[in-house]
């Protein structure tokens, strides 16, 4: 009688454990948007840097003997790196070698916040736009027409203080939101593309003020042939907010709100989650009941709103003694830049456009002290959007992991639960 012997069973292969959440949690916060927005901002630094060595006087000078003596040029280019960027961060942040005392010195930190200012608000619009899936191009000429409908009002309509600011400011942000709700009408309405749009928009409104501010009777200075308004009146002036040693008012209290009033909307409104929605996948969010017309008109008056506050800045504020139609300075145009490094996230824009407004504050003592030139900051926040846009790059600069899509921040409930039991 034959026996037959079953099979040996196979061992279990061994379960492998879990990563501990702490290291997946270091995974994220290496690999996540916010490291790398800073060190995109610091590649920016190190490439400005090198066109800084390679167009500097003494650094040509010294290369010419570089074999013979090397530390001549080597010493040449960390003088021309360190002094260019010591000068920015006195001309931006702290003024240390003045002897005039404290308040002088953090004067630049002020300035920085007084150019901050406008981006913040722009930014702000712009970002707004991205989380709906829209590419709002047409900051100069929301801000144009804010501008133009609150210069006019603060110029020529004289009103009592504290109505005139409130009036001037008010209608200077209807403006600009009726002028970016164009874009949302015509987006929704006719599927026009709204870069095609905007950037028509922006044309119209340069045009239409320019010849505005040409028109006797209209936005130009009586009395005048340049095509400049006439000064503010004092009643509708943002007023200073630590006297008038410096030029800081009250517009960055306002960016301050508008920031808190886009964080509240995006995280804590049922709009803002249709706009999440939309800006996700508008098919499905049209699917769930989503009125995806109206919220490209929606998002889109309030877009225009936001960057108007920054053309209301530029008239209340800055351009006090009247102004021209080339108030915007490119804020239109570098507002895609803030709100591209701040991840289109209410206080990424807030502190990426305090950054902007420390580049560029203190270009001027850059050049004024070390002969760099101006455009140089332009070159850092070009290669700012460039690193931006290519977050694999920076990535594999500096060997970061790439993060989880599935990852949470708080484990679920029962695993909380289960946590604590143990």
């Amino acid at each position: 009688m034959s026996t037959t012997t079953s099979p040996a069973t196979p061992a279990a292969a061994p379960e492998t454990p879990a990563a501990p959440r702490s290291n997946q949690i270091m995974r994220e916060i290496l690999g996540g948007s916010a490291a790398i927005s800073v060190l995109a901002v610091v590649l920016a630094l190190v490439a400005g840097g090198i066109l800084i060595i390679l167009t500097d006087e003494r650094v040509a000078e010294t290369s010419g003997y570089f074999f013979a003596r090397p530390g001549d040029t080597l010493g040449a280019a960390w003088q021309a790196v360190s002094g260019a960027y010591t000068a920015l961060f006195r001309g931006s942040v702290f003024n240390y070698e003045t002897d005039r005392g404290f308040a002088i010195a953090i004067r630049p930190l002020l300035e920085t916040l007084t150019f901050a200012t406008p981006l913040i608000a722009a930014g702000l619009g712009v970002a707004l736009a991205f989380r709906v899936g829209l590419f709002n191009i047409g900051g100069r000429g929301q801000m144009l027409i804010a501008a133009a409908a609150a210069g006019y009002v603060g110029a020529y309509i004289p009103m009592p203080p504290v109505l005139h600011l409130v009036v001037a400011l008010v209608v200077g942000i209807i403006g600009g939101a009726l002028w970016g709700g164009i874009v949302g009408l015509l987006k929704a309405r006719t599927g026009a593309h709204e870069v095609i749009v905007t950037i028509m928009l922006n044309y119209i409104a340069f045009y239409l003020v320019s010849f505005l501010l040409r028109t006797p009777g209209a936005l130009q200075a009586p009395g005048q042939n340049n095509p400049k308004s006439g000064p503010i009146l004092e009643s509708a002036q943002y007023p200073s907010l630590l006297g008038p040693q410096y030029n800081l008012d009250l517009g960055f209290i306002l960016v301050i709100v508008a920031t808190i009033y886009v964080w509240y909307l995006l995280n804590r409104s049922a709009m803002g989650f249709q706009f999440r929605a939309v800006g996700e996948n508008p098919h499905a969010a049209q699917v769930a009941g989503i009125n995806v017309k109206s919220v490209y008109v929606k998002v889109m008056l309030i877009a225009g709103a936001l960057v108007g506050l920054a053309g209301v800045q530029q008239v209340l504020g800055t351009f006090t003694g009247g102004f021209a139609a080339g108030l915007d300075a490119g804020i239109g145009f570098d507002a895609i830049t803030v709100a591209l490094l701040g991840r289109s996230k209410p206080w990424g824009v807030f502190f990426a456009g305090i950054l902007f407004g420390a580049l560029k504050a203190g270009s001027f003592t850059m050049q004024s002290a070390e002969g760099i030139p101006v455009d140089i900051v332009l070159v850092v926040q070009s290669f700012i959007v460039l690193f931006i846009a290519a977050p694999p790059l920076v990535r594999a600069i500096f060997r970061l992991p790439t993060p989880d899509g599935s990852f949470q921040w708080r484990a679920p409930k029962l695993a909380r639960k289960a946590e604590v039991s143990k």
